[in-house]
């Protein structure tokens, strides 16, 4: 499976204050990342911005926008890369094409047992009625 990478100058980044503890490093130190990227303006082949777009996923706006946020370390840098990585995974998921599913038919053998199972199960329900003299 080939990777399709991102071009870093089609995302845009912007540093935001990090949520949670972490005392007055969290107040006073911008070092999340939310990162947007706009997929129908992106370099990605068509068949790939379709499959990203269908994609139910709360990351993805009304407008085609992919919104991560990134807080996990205390370096901006770290979390543009970690940002980075997240996209990259999701566009990876969708690179490859899904295998369009072909309808089969059950095997002769199988149509059997299962016919010869329904009988058997059809006789003994008919011995579980009223016992007539």
């Amino acid at each position: 499976m080939t990777s399709l990478a991102i071009d870093p100058a089609e995302v845009d980044f912007s540093a935001i204050r990090a949520q949670g503890p972490g005392g007055q490093n969290v107040n006073k130190v911008s070092c999340a990342v939310h990162l947007r990227f706009a997929v129908a303006a992106s370099s990605l082949p068509q068949p790939v911005k379709e499959r990203l777009l269908a994609l139910a996923d709360s990351r993805i706006t009304r407008d085609g926008v992919v919104v991560l946020k990134a807080q996990q370390s205390r370096s901006l840098e770290q979390n543009k890369a970690d940002g980075l990585r997240r996209l990259q995974e999701l566009v990876d998921s969708v690179a490859q094409a899904p295998l369009a599913r072909r309808a089969t038919k059950p095997t002769y053998g199988s149509q059997r047992r299962r016919l010869e199972s329904k009988t058997r199960s059809g006789a003994t329900k008919a011995l579980r009625g009223k016992v007539r003299d």
